[in-house]
């Protein structure tokens, strides 16, 4: 029998060479689009090419080596940059070229309205080669019926990858399979109601942020079909560009708040919920999409993973932050006070705080019963943040209080609810 480690080699060896066994199209030429978003004035989306040699026809997807040879298939692929990409999408079309890495990036304005009552829409693509390479992107709209707009980080919000501790994200990106990236109990309960909303059928748009590279695009697609969690755009998924030349990751620049005002933009008519972690960067930007779009978020959801002090004064800017604006702000170590206050705001069903906590119980998680809480609010945001910079929020943390919730007892509500 296999050890752990010859089990976790094969499973890694699996997952590199997976994309390779699946994304193969004519004459070696592979166009593969990744998922896209829009509106019903314009619509984005991203994709690449490349050539890799034809995959043996009776190959033993769980062979090793079949695996070794997909992998070797995968290394030897090359991208192709200068070609030309034709998308067509309800009545109109645009060319595109690929990148020197082999990307493409298609922006277009349809024609002819998309149907308001469907939420994914397909793109056709094609490659102008000789035979010419189709293939078929998808793109969400928000569909008429939607109320709001999530966007979610991934990486320690959604599911467990220690992204403050470095080698245990590398291990669960690139060792651990999709089944064992366990999610954290009771978020795929939660977001299965963000994206249906209190009226069930809204397909409120679900919109996932990650700093990982293209590469595990297949591997987040599996997890999520795994764990039930809402499939939705990935919005900064980024090449690393690892080469011999260059086998250190390419120093990105952090776009997520500049892609965070993008989608506030485009969703110009919807309100937006926010969630994310306290281990890295999300506290800031958010603090800072809320201080420049007021009234524009309707709460911030914070999964508590960091201990760390330092983390403390940026969580207690950002509640300063959403309090002034009249928002709400959740931090929590536990989904179930999520899903309470998104229930309470009319984001989701009430018996979402059920489905959440049976989530939780059937996990490996320990029961926890309703997390204990504190309240920070006031009859006005001005009397809110008096209280947060009176120390309320610090003597919280330094409590380590399960869940805090701050909210000025004047915020509004999601109209309608």
């Amino acid at each position: 029998m296999p050890s752990g480690w010859s089990r976790a080699a094969i499973r890694l060896l699996g997952l590199v060479a997976r994309p390779a066994r699946r994304a193969q199209g004519a004459e070696g030429v592979v166009v593969e689009p990744y998922r896209g978003y829009g509106s019903r004035e314009e619509i984005f989306l991203i994709g690449r090419v490349f050539r890799q040699s034809h995959a043996a026809p009776d190959a033993d997807p769980d062979d090793l080596r079949a695996h070794l040879r997909d992998i070797g298939r995968r290394i030897r692929r090359r991208k192709l940059a200068g070609a030309a990409i034709t998308a067509r999408f309800c009545g109109s079309a645009v060319q595109v070229t690929t990148d020197r890495d082999g990307y493409f990036r298609v922006h277009l304005r349809p024609g002819e309205r998309p149907d308001g009552t469907a939420a994914w829409h397909p793109v056709a693509l094609t490659l102008d080669a000789d035979p010419p390479v189709a293939a078929q992107a998808r793109v969400f709209i928000p569909p008429e019926r939607c109320r709001f707009v999530v966007i979610s980080d991934i990486d320690d919000t959604v599911m467990h990858t220690g992204v403050a501790n470095r080698f245990k994200m590398l291990w669960r990106l690139f060792v651990a399979d999709a089944q064992s990236r366990v999610a954290f109990p009771g978020v795929a309960a939660l977001y299965r109601a963000l994206h249906d909303g209190a009226a069930g059928a809204e397909r409120n748009p679900m919109l996932y942020v990650s700093r990982a590279p293209w590469g595990i695009y297949d591997m987040l697609t599996e997890f999520f079909r795994l764990h039930g969690i809402p499939i939705g755009p990935v919005l900064f998924l980024r090449e690393w560009g690892l080469s011999w030349r260059h086998p250190l990751p390419r120093r990105a620049e952090d776009h997520k708040r500049e892609l965070i005002d993008r989608m506030l933009a485009l969703y110009r008519d919807l309100p937006f919920v926010l969630i994310g972690d306290s281990g890295q960067h999300d506290p800031e930007v958010y603090a800072e999409i809320v201080g420049a779009h007021p009234g524009r978020v309707l709460a911030v959801y914070i999964r508590n993973v960091s201990p760390d002090a330092d983390r403390a004064a940026e969580i207690e800017r950002l509640a300063v932050t959403v309090a002034s604006a009249g928002s709400s702000l959740v931090l929590a170590a536990d989904s179930r006070a999520m899903a309470e206050h998104a229930a309470g705001l009319g984001l989701v069903a009430p018996e979402t705080v059920t489905a959440v906590a049976a989530e939780q119980a059937a996990s490996a998680a320990p029961a926890t019963g309703s997390p204990r809480a504190r309240r920070i609010a006031a009859p006005t945001s001005e009397e809110t943040v008096a209280s947060i910079e009176g120390g309320e929020l610090k003597d919280a943390l330094d409590e380590a209080v399960p869940t805090v919730v701050v909210e000025p007892a004047d915020r509004g509500g999601l109209p309608g609810s």
